[in-house]
């Protein structure tokens, strides 16, 4: 889930347009400031809190400032409070029809990854191992093979991260941050997902501590619960009707993480059984429940280890890069993921609007919760 209201456009606003008797007037009604600087198309106040107050008075004046276009950031600097008030960014928002064409591009390409995986089941029933990929793509497309695809990979798999996506979504309207509805990533063949995922935009910055950790926990943890479901249905359909395949011909084994390795104990699964779409599509939503908990930049586990441990973050961040880099050495798509966190995601999170309000015991079990998610669903090498 991608924060990128500081990476929109925005149009350039001089200093006049900053209306600074109203801003006086709002800041100084709830922070008594005994100075104040102009720079650019930034105000800043230096204030004075009152710690047993922050949370609320900040929040007030945020939401007062955002109806009027602005932006209020609390810092702590050389010994001092600052407020920064900044106008708010001119925000372009994409129509809604882009996220039903992703929605239903994905719904399509998800179809077609599971009726791919049908036809690889129905061959290895017939022992016909390592047929010819584009022959099973061809008979993919089948009208038998598409509607069972859908039924037991799609709508499970898109189950999982659409949920997933609106727990970030309701939990953002919750603490009154404007967010975008979900993106889904259609990707076509030879993907066997179907799919990159999904994402929501947040158009604004997180105002808290408390904020930002409901916001990053709301997505994994609704996406595991219904993820546990979807597995057990899985578990209990290839129970019923199991395809063997000799270990000579398996193209590959799935590692799974504690969670999956107990839930598997309550079923009588076979040796070299080919995994069931459905299972699979669970196994997919624990152990990308899993690596999106990873503590760096905007994945969600980013904004709980920010949430957490404020600016330590970082130290948080590159111990897992160098895990990463490790595990790296045993399963190579680790060093990929490496690089794009590196190259593309970041280490680095940015701090909520106001950093200093504590989080209360109640989220602070909730991290502590999180961390036990991840533990459970992680496969250090999955294949």
């Amino acid at each position: 889930m991608p924060d990128e209201w500081n990476h929109v456009e925005q149009t350039p606003q001089p200093e006049s347009a900053l209306d600074l008797e109203l801003l006086q007037r709002e800041v100084g009604q709830r922070f008594p400031f005994y100075d104040m600087r102009l720079g650019g198309n930034t105000v800043v106040f230096f204030v004075r809190i009152d710690e047993f107050t922050l949370e609320e008075k900040f929040d007030a004046l945020r939401l007062t400032l955002r109806e009027k276009g602005y932006i209020p950031m609390l810092r702590y600097e050389q010994g001092e409070h600052h407020i920064y008030v900044i106008k708010k960014p001119i925000i372009k928002k994409k129509p809604l029809w882009i996220n039903y064409i992703l929605l239903i591009a994905t719904l399509c390409t998800t179809a077609l990854a599971g009726a791919y995986q049908w036809v690889e089941i129905d061959n290895a029933r017939i022992g016909a191992y390592g047929a010819d990929f584009v022959e099973s793509l061809i008979r993919s497309v089948e009208p038998y093979y598409l509607v069972q695809g859908f039924l037991f990979f799609s709508i499970p798999l898109m189950l999982i991260l659409g949920i997933h996506e609106m727990g970030h979504y309701y939990a953002s309207k919750k603490h009154q941050v404007d967010a975008s509805l979900p993106y889904f990533i259609p990707l076509p063949p030879p993907f066997i997902l179907g799919t990159f995922g999904a994402l929501i935009s947040t158009r604004e910055p997180i105002p808290n501590r408390k904020a930002l950790l409901d916001i990053g926990v709301a997505g994994p943890l609704c996406g595991f619960l219904v993820a546990i479901p979807v597995t057990l249905i899985g578990f209990f359909l290839l129970q019923q009707s199991p395809v063997i395949i000799p270990t000579e011909v398996a193209s590959g084994t799935i590692m799974n993480p504690l969670l999956l390795q107990w839930m598997e104990g309550l079923f009588s699964i076979p040796n070299n059984a080919l995994i069931h779409p459905t299972l699979f599509a669970g196994w997919v939503g624990i152990f990308l429940t899993a690596v999106n908990l990873l503590p760096v930049g905007q994945l969600d586990g980013g904004h709980v280890s920010r949430a957490v441990l404020k600016d330590k973050h970082k130290y948080a961040s590159w111990v897992v890069i160098i895990i990463l880099i490790a595990l790296g050495l045993f399963y190579t798509g680790w060093f990929i993921f490496a690089f794009f966190i590196l190259f593309m995601i970041g280490t680095q999170h940015q701090p909520p609007l106001n950093e200093y309000t504590p989080l209360d015991t109640r989220r602070k079990l909730l991290a502590l919760c999180i961390l036990v998610i991840f533990i459970v669903s992680f496969a250090p090498f999955p294949f």
